[in-house]
């Protein structure tokens, strides 16, 4: 219908024009898509808090009814939360290490390639105090140096061609730890090294299972690594297990948390349990296959345990207050507490190891000459299946 006037002089006046409806505007409900590199935080990506599974793996044998349980499956459903936090750790821990892989090169100092890196995990976890953050230094050894090794201040050492350099970095949501190395090298004639640690995990946790026994899973990883041979400069080396390195059990806020899963056979025949979240990891040697303390320490990490500990040097305690500040019970090196603005603190540091309260944890080193490699991953126990959390599509 449309409406008329009547003019003054009785006339019948020309129809108002009909009001143009106004266009609502659509609703972008894209989901954001991650820069190159990457700035967005994965809490900002996944806003619905729904982070990518991890792999996967049905339990074997005895365990296979898991799968289709009612009971199990309401399990798996009230561990939804601890799995909400780790899965968005996993996809932080990816997405920087998919980066780091698109630029680590020979020539970079291996100080600004960890810096980097941890610059990036920051804003992928939006570093929040103890809530959300890097779970321990950059592990970034080389050669026959197998494990805990992080640039110090000042220190310039630069990544060459014939390097091989395990990158082992953590990331953590809620004390959940993502604990997952891979190992970098150019020259192809260290492919079967880097082969057989990656085979070998692969073993381990296809053999992890609830009611898995330990010494069983050891045993099967020493068998597949010890399988690999690598010809280096024309001589042939048989790829050995380090077998004082361990893969471990982790719990909140606890990188080392009791149970250790050996790489080699023997050992303790201790079970797996339901619930458990474990590092599996493996390390192959073109050496002896056994590590030792080096000097140099960069690693620390507070005695999860101690009680309270009389401290007299106040420089000690004001150290301690940065260390509980921010980083708890994880792990942290000396570039750390200078980021957090400590000076002159090595003689406090010195003061809380000796005290028991911090301990320090040396690079882990091989005999001088040999390589070493490693592969690691972080695998939930779940009630229904077992979960590779951190498994990408790199490795």
């Amino acid at each position: 219908w449309y409406q008329r006037r009547v003019r003054a002089n009785g006339e019948e006046g020309a129809a108002a024009p009909a009001k143009k409806k106004k266009k609502k505007k659509k609703k972008n409900n894209a989901k954001p898509v991650q820069t190159d590199p990457p700035s967005i935080a994965i809490g900002d990506l996944f806003a619905d808090g729904n982070y990518p599974e991890g792999e996967i793996q049905h339990y074997q044998d005895d365990n296979l009814w898991r799968m289709t349980s009612q009971e199990m499956k309401m399990k798996d459903y009230a561990f939804e939360e601890a799995l909400r936090d780790a899965r968005q750790a996993a996809e932080a821990h990816r997405t920087v290490r998919q980066y780091v892989q698109s630029w680590i090169a020979p020539g970079m100092k291996m100080i600004d390639i960890c810096e980097r890196l941890e610059d990036c995990s920051r804003k992928m976890v939006k570093e929040n105090g103890l809530l959300a953050g890097l779970a321990f230094p950059t592990g970034c050894s080389l050669n026959h140096c197998a494990a805990h090794y992080t640039p110090n201040p000042g220190d310039k050492t630069v990544l060459q061609y014939d390097d091989v350099c395990k990158i082992d970095f953590g990331t953590h949501i809620n004390g959940r730890i993502i604990d997952c190395a891979w190992t970098v090298h150019f020259n192809p004639k260290f492919d079967p090294l880097v082969n057989a640690a990656k085979a070998a995990t692969n073993m381990g946790i296809k053999c992890a299972g609830i009611d898995a026994r330990l010494n069983e899973i050891g045993e099967a990883i020493q068998e597949v690594m010890e399988s690999y041979e690598v010809e280096l400069d024309g001589k042939t080396f048989q790829v050995k297990c380090i077998r004082n390195l361990n893969g471990h059990s982790i719990e909140p806020y606890k990188i080392h948390a009791g149970k250790t899963v050996p790489i080699i056979k023997g050992g303790e025949a201790i079970k797996m349990e339901e619930g458990e979240f474990y590092a599996i990891e493996t390390f192959g040697s073109t050496g002896k296959g056994l590590v030792h303390d080096d000097v140099d320490c960069s690693h620390y990490m507070k005695n999860f345990d101690i009680g309270h500990v009389p401290i007299r040097i106040n420089r000690a305690k004001g150290l301690l207050n940065t260390i509980n500040r921010n980083h708890g019970t994880l792990a942290f090196c000396k570039r750390w507490l200078e980021r957090a603005g400590e000076t002159k603190y090595l003689l406090a540091l010195k003061h809380l190891c000796d005290l028991g309260i911090v301990n320090d944890y040396p690079p882990l080193v091989d005999q001088k000459g040999c390589f070493t490699a490693q592969m690691e991953h972080t695998i939930v126990l779940r009630p229904t299946c077992k979960e590779v959390i951190s498994r990408g599509e790199d490795y």
